[in-house]
């Protein structure tokens, strides 16, 4: 079995819980302290994320 780790800190399941996500068809994980960047500041995973810089930003509505 692989060790997964986290895209962002590079921790391993060993030492913190990772979750799963896809992105182009390709699976993912990351941690729930790195989950943030994921939704807030998803250029900080250029190099990561194949693609990922040109992810337009959310629209956030209240």
């Amino acid at each position: 079995m692989t060790t997964k780790i986290c895209i962002k800190c590079e921790r391993t399941s060993n030492d913190i819980p990772l979750i799963s996500f896809e992105y182009k068809e390709q699976a993912y994980t990351i941690c729930p302290q790195c989950l943030p960047v994921l939704i807030h500041k998803t250029h900080e995973l250029s190099g990561k994320l194949p693609g990922v810089e040109n992810i337009p930003p959310a629209d956030h509505v209240h």
